[in-house]
């Protein structure tokens, strides 16, 4: 009798624990059945197609422009300025007069040593006939003809004291800014002002050594610099140093660049294009595309899918791809994608494999193998 009671409330619980649960149970097949008909939200990315380019092998460096021919102009004697036959940046031929130093002391003293020239000639040829007759001795003309040595070598020596006095340009260009005014005297060897030839005009650069193995003189090379971003300088690799360099295991190159403008001046910063070779066939896709991981690179591929309904939507399919070099706003893609898929561009963090899409290209920037931003 005493049992009674107790399996009256249990079974008074179990009931109630089987209503909580069918409770339970209805509610997460609501949710379920609700999850399923929920539809995952729409993506707005943007788009391009993988094109199939050909580019130059090319490799890319930096360097600074130097004249073929640059001089730091300077006295060799000292004196005062008399003269300044030049201006400012003015073109010079070769053998130009630039600037007279005063020579009224050596013009002096070259009449007076002429005047002796004369003299130690003229008794010369009298001592050279009475030798011829035997009436003075052989020592008499020795000392004759040294006289007149002696003298003449004193005439080129005050000829080219006054020569050097006169500074001429050594070969053809353009000067800078002159350092001296008349009337200043100047010491022996200061700066009279710079002459540089412009055209042609060099290219330094340095390489890895690595790339030894494809240089050869006469390879194409382009510059460009941020005076010009809109213009570029073509010339050829003229020149391969013959040492690495023991730190930087770097190999410094020379290209000559036509420059008859003057545009290029000497120490210009210059970006350099060298060209490797013949160009080679790629699938390019904007670089924005591919998005990096420590697991791989990877893109988002757009393909298409119809439901049940018969409805098509744009979904995201998520590949690996393997990558080459770069070249402007594109990087080659050597595995994973083929030329004409398209790909997405714009909006690949917020997307995962599978994931539907809206393409929307309005704001798209254009790509480009050789961009040049706008100066802000």
């Amino acid at each position: 009798m005493k049992l009674k009671p107790f399996l009256i409330a249990l079974a008074i619980v179990l009931a109630l624990a089987g209503a909580v649960a069918g409770i339970k149970a209805l509610q997460i097949g609501a949710l379920i059945a609700s999850g399923e008909k929920e539809q995952a939200p729409v993506e707005t990315v943007s788009t391009a197609a993988a094109e199939g380019q050909r580019w130059e092998r090319s490799v890319e460096s930096v360097g600074s422009l130097r004249a073929v021919q640059g001089a730091e102009l300077s006295t060799e004697e000292s004196g005062v300025v008399a003269a300044i036959r030049f201006e400012n940046g003015q073109e010079v031929q070769e053998g130009d007069l630039l600037v007279e130093l005063d020579t009224q002391t050596e013009q002096a003293n070259l009449r007076s040593a002429e005047a002796e020239q004369d003299l130690a000639r003229t008794v010369y040829e009298r001592t050279l006939r009475l030798r011829q007759n035997s009436t003075v001795p052989q020592s008499d003309l020795d000392a004759a003809q040294s006289q007149l040595r002696k003298m003449t070598a004193l005439v080129e020596q005050l000829k080219a004291t006054i020569r050097k006095k006169q500074i001429s340009a050594p070969f053809s260009g353009r000067l800078g800014i002159r350092e001296v005014n008349v009337g200043q005297f100047v010491n022996h060897g200061d700066r009279i002002v710079s002459l540089q030839s412009l055209d042609p005009i060099y290219i330094d650069f340095l390489l890895p050594q690595q790339l030894i193995a494809g240089l050869r003189p006469g390879q194409p090379v382009k510059v460009i610099t941020d005076v010009y971003p809109d213009r570029s300088f073509a010339g050829e690799l003229t020149a391969i140093n013959a040492e690495i360099d023991r730190v930087t295991r770097n190999i410094r190159l020379q290209g000559t660049l036509a420059n008859p403008q003057g545009a290029l001046r000497p120490g210009m910063f210059a970006r350099v294009i060298l060209t490797l070779g013949e160009p080679e066939d790629v699938v390019a896709v904007p670089a924005t595309a591919v998005l990096s991981a420590p697991y791989g690179d990877t893109v988002f591929v757009v393909s298409g899918k119809t439901d049940e309904e018969g409805k098509k939507t744009l979904v995201a399919e998520q590949r690996f791809v393997r990558t080459g070099r770069a070249m402007g706003d594109f990087v080659s893609v050597t595995e994973g994608v083929k030329a004409g898929e398209t790909v997405v561009t714009a909006g690949v963090f917020k997307l995962r494999n599978g994931a539907t899409i809206e393409v929307n290209n309005e704001l798209a920037p254009e790509p480009s193998l050789t961009p040049a931003p706008a100066d802000t």
